[in-house]
């Protein structure tokens, strides 16, 4: 099978709905991604296949569970090589979306992939996450935070939470066993404002691969002193 007809079968798996334009975006993505990553670090997985797997359909898994108008606010935050934003924002044309990285070579490449792919409505800002959600213009302005960055749900729900509006919701992409750091994130999650509302398993077609979708609602504004600063975070995860 080759890699459209690849990504085309894995999203009507999941009932995504894939355009012919969407999908050339995504191999004008894939194209680009190997290209820059001979340059800079973008990603270890280099086999296109594994690309399309491992990362655009990950990735696209959680389409299905986000509600979306031509209003929807995104952050993606810690987004690297544009994952899982750039995927979302491919198929659901319609939302704006922010993609927030610390690093500005990488920001270049996103600026890059989004020129070359035709998107409109995204903006790559380059910031530390916990300047970011201090920053009036990002703090709690978002529908969805998206992550599927690796820290744990403590540690990641202080970086995000505080860049989603009251009745919006922190989805996060986490690992198949997840189910103890959201038990040891519930504490955190309450001063951070943040409930969990549901779990999700998914199992990537074509695949062995599975893992769980979190999504915790922002029930109340975030207190002033989260995020905290740099550092702080890891080193001491909210309890």
């Amino acid at each position: 099978m080759d890699n459209k007809m690849l990504l085309k079968s894995c999203c009507e798996q999941m009932q995504i709905p894939l355009s012919q334009e969407m999908t050339e975006q995504f191999m004008t993505y894939m194209s680009l991604l190997l290209e820059w990553n001979e340059k800079m670090n973008l990603t270890a997985i280099t086999e296109e296949r594994e690309v399309i797997l491992k990362h655009f359909v990950d990735c696209l898994s959680l389409v299905p569970y986000l509600e979306v108008t031509d209003e929807t606010k995104i952050i993606d935050v810690g987004t690297g090589a544009g994952f899982p934003g750039l995927p979302v924002k491919i198929a659901c044309p319609n939302v704006s979306m922010t993609l927030l990285d610390s690093l500005q070579k990488r920001i270049g490449f996103l600026e890059e992939a989004i020129k070359e792919m035709g998107l409109n409505n995204v903006e790559c800002v380059h910031s530390r996450a916990e300047d970011g959600g201090q920053n009036p213009l990002y703090r709690e302005k978002f529908d969805y935070c998206i992550s599927r960055a690796v820290a744990n749900l403590a540690v990641l729900s202080e970086y995000c939470l505080p860049f989603v509006k009251i009745g919006g919701t922190l989805a996060a992409l986490k690992g198949p066993d997840a189910s103890a750091e959201i038990l040891e994130a519930e504490s955190a999650l309450e001063k951070l404002g943040g409930k969990v509302t549901q779990v999700i398993d998914v199992t990537i077609p074509f695949t062995d691969l599975s893992h769980k979708l979190i999504f915790i609602e922002k029930v109340s504004s975030t207190p002033k002193q989260y995020p905290r600063k740099a550092g702080k975070i890891s080193k001491n995860p909210l309890k």
